[in-house]
């Protein structure tokens, strides 16, 4: 299936959200004024299970959770990576991702993180993606 990065449908978004439970979330930050900690706070809200991940914070906790120093660190599968990275540095999620086993079903790229080259490796690999979108804006507007 080709995927428009310009247009999503609101049911591609809507069974990404639906079928997700576990996300890791890349570039979370323990600092309560970064749009990375709001979206993790929002996402557990919703009873998504949230592994934050940050080389700078392995160990420690934010929000509650263990954070990780990469997606290879989780000890556990997950099925989505949340980007909160600039996107120079999504190419190198990706492959992260790519390079898991299992690998996760979604990378979820936040507002302004775009690479398309990037978007079809993943989903080269049968991974979807999401790009320069926000789970915290699209779920009460899809209705979730």
């Amino acid at each position: 299936m080709k995927i428009d990065h310009d247009h999503y449908e609101a049911a591609y978004l809507s069974g990404i959200l639906r079928d997700t439970k576990t996300i890791a979330l890349v570039g979370a930050s323990p600092n309560a004024a970064r749009p990375s900690y709001g979206v993790m706070r929002f996402l557990l809200s919703k009873g998504y299970r949230v592994i934050p991940v940050n080389p700078g914070q392995a160990g420690k906790e934010i929000l509650g959770q263990t954070t990780y120093a990469t997606l290879a660190d989780i000890p556990e599968p997950i099925d989505m990576v949340d980007v909160f990275r600039a996107s120079e540095y999504l190419h190198e999620v990706v492959d992260d991702a790519i390079a898991l086993d299992p690998r996760p079903k979604v990378i979820w790229s936040q507002l302004s993180v775009r690479d398309d080259l990037a978007a079809r490796e993943a989903e080269a690999a049968g991974i979807k993606v999401v790009m320069d979108r926000c789970p915290a804006i699209e779920m009460p507007r899809l209705g979730l």
